[in-house]
């Protein structure tokens, strides 16, 4: 065969090999293509995550910074009004000073009676209007979150460790212990096996 005769041969050769370098070409760009969106979508999914904590972070934050905020406006007057619970203190022992009879027989106890016990009122109303209440455990049992006893009393009759006497009033503020009510509670008698025992130094 002559040499002319073979020169479309080589062609057909050399142009099916340049096909398959151009298929194999395309497959490894397609291939590369393949990972780089694969490398990509990694990437997004991987920022999406940082924005999403972030974004709960910044919300955590917010929700602190508001809920110190609350608490400062709630509790910032509770110096203030420790002061004002004395005053009630005060104004109830004056109350309880001034006998029944005096307040029926003499007109100037009488008024000076009203005026203070509508003080008093006046007071208290303000008191609850700021969130604060007043603690009068008379009957419960002691809490020492709550109560501070002062003395234990034999043959009450009520279980041991019940407040039998109230010697000053607690007080909350917005359900925060303000001031603790000075108590005396029941104390168990000899026969009450397993009875509460109120540590009084405590």
């Amino acid at each position: 065969m002559s040499e002319e005769q073979n020169k479309p041969a080589e062609a057909e050769v050399e142009q099916t090999e340049a096909v398959q370098d151009k298929s194999a070409q395309d497959k490894a760009a397609d291939a590369g293509a393949g990972d780089r969106v694969a490398q990509l979508e990694a990437e997004v999914a991987s920022l999406k995550d940082q924005l999403l904590r972030q974004m709960a972070e910044v919300e955590n934050t917010r929700r602190r910074a508001q809920r110190d905020r609350e608490d400062a406006s709630k509790f910032a007057v509770s110096s203030f009004a420790k002061e004002l619970v004395t005053v009630a203190d005060n104004l109830r022992r004056a109350l309880e000073a001034v006998p029944a009879e005096g307040r029926e027989n003499d007109d100037v106890l009488k008024s000076l009676s009203v005026g203070v016990e509508a003080t008093e009122r006046q007071l208290i109303s303000a008191f609850e209007r700021a969130g604060i209440k007043k603690i009068d455990p008379t009957g419960e049992l002691f809490d020492p979150n709550f109560h501070q006893v002062m003395f234990e009393i034999e043959s009450t009759g009520k279980p041991a460790g019940t407040v039998v006497q109230v010697l000053q009033p607690g007080y909350t503020i917005h359900g925060r212990l303000l001031r603790e009510a000075m108590v005396g509670v029941a104390k168990a008698g000899p026969h009450e096996m397993g009875g509460q025992h109120v540590d009084t130094k405590a």
